[in-house]
């Protein structure tokens, strides 16, 4: 008696909902609605791929290789690790316009960001300017955690922060042999979310006595408050070139950007004609057998030049006529009765 009054109270309500009862639909495929389906879809892939294609290639970029490898580079002295505060000049020219906005990327090869300990090896707490992290870091930063004669917590911790990218550039066009500078833009190129949210800095005035006890990471010239020393309000965890750096590669080749070109005579682009590049040559490469580059490169509504895309809608669409093909001289050929 007992477990009938269970039963009843644990079933569910006699509706259409709980008892399964709704009214179903199951399509019926035949060959007459996968082949048109097929040839439709292929269709479509491949106009879209022809349209990422095109647009990829109207893209222009300008590539320059700085790594100073080669002996008649002009940057191979400076490729010396035991030469200190180097300076090189790239001389290069191009010979149409660039349109605008255009924008300045270095770029790094056989660089593996995405190798496991270097990307856990941060302090997000720090980063968040959570001074209680400052005193004692994370463990994952090892062996960028404490450092110095006595010592002392590193601010920012670990090995994404210690390896920032620290060459830096002056961009002059040639004009009847003088140089006139190309302005530069450094303003928001960081992600927005990395800027307004997952980043910020203590708030402590001024910024330098947050890091007071602590010291800079090793290959740092300058601690974290003086990284830019023309704009007070770029320094410290929302500095921009460190944002940038911050957001690691997925892959061992990559390009990060540096600069936009956006302002005065240059709003539309770089015109043809020839241009110097003064490189301050500080970020060591040889030892990894990595390379540096320069990359000046506009964009479209897809974004960056990027071939990928457009080839694989092309080929997912060609196999999808091809398919549709193969199944329509089957189907002739062993044409099955339709079922009762």
């Amino acid at each position: 008696m007992v477990k009938e009054e269970n039963e009843l109270v644990n079933r569910p309500d006699n509706t259409a909902f709980t008892q399964q009862r709704l009214p179903a639909w199951q399509p019926m495929l035949s060959a007459g609605i996968i082949i048109p389906g097929f040839v439709l879809i292929g269709l479509a892939f491949i106009g879209i791929g022809v349209a990422l294609l095109i647009t990829s290639r109207s893209i222009q970029v300008l590539e320059l290789d700085y790594t100073g490898e080669d002996q008649d580079s002009p940057c191979f002295r400076c490729s010396d690790p035991a030469v200190r505060n180097c300076t090189c000049t790239l001389q290069f020219s191009n010979d149409r316009l660039i349109e605008g906005p255009v924008f300045f990327y270095y770029g790094l090869s056989n660089y593996f960001q995405n190798y496991r300990r270097y990307g856990v090896s941060r302090d997000d707490g720090q980063l968040y300017g959570d001074l209680s992290y400052f005193k004692e870091p994370y463990d994952q930063c090892e062996p960028y955690r404490f450092g110095g004669g006595n010592n002392q917590p590193i601010v920012p911790c670990g090995s994404i922060a210690n390896s920032m990218f620290n060459d830096t550039f002056r961009l002059f066009q040639n004009i009847n042999g003088q140089r006139r500078e190309v302005p530069l833009d450094g303003k928001g190129i960081a992600w927005w979310t990395d800027y307004n949210i997952k980043f910020r800095n203590p708030t402590v005035t001024p910024l330098r006595d947050a890091f007071n006890g602590t010291v800079k990471p090793p290959f740092w010239p300058r601690p974290a408050y003086e990284l830019d020393t023309s704009d007070p309000a770029n320094n410290g965890f929302i500095n921009q070139d460190f944002l940038v750096w911050m957001r690691t590669a997925a892959l061992p080749d990559f390009r990060k950007l540096y600069r936009r070109i956006t302002e005065g005579d240059y709003a539309n682009g770089l015109p043809a004609g020839n241009y110097s590049l003064d490189i301050s040559y500080n970020y060591p490469v040889m030892s990894f057998s990595g390379r540096k580059r320069v990359v000046f490169s506009n964009v479209s509504w897809m974004g960056g030049k990027n071939e990928f895309l457009g080839i694989a809608y092309l080929v997912i669409g060609t196999l999808c006529i091809v398919m549709s093909v193969v199944m329509l001289i089957v189907y002739a050929k062993f044409k099955f009765p339709e079922e009762e």
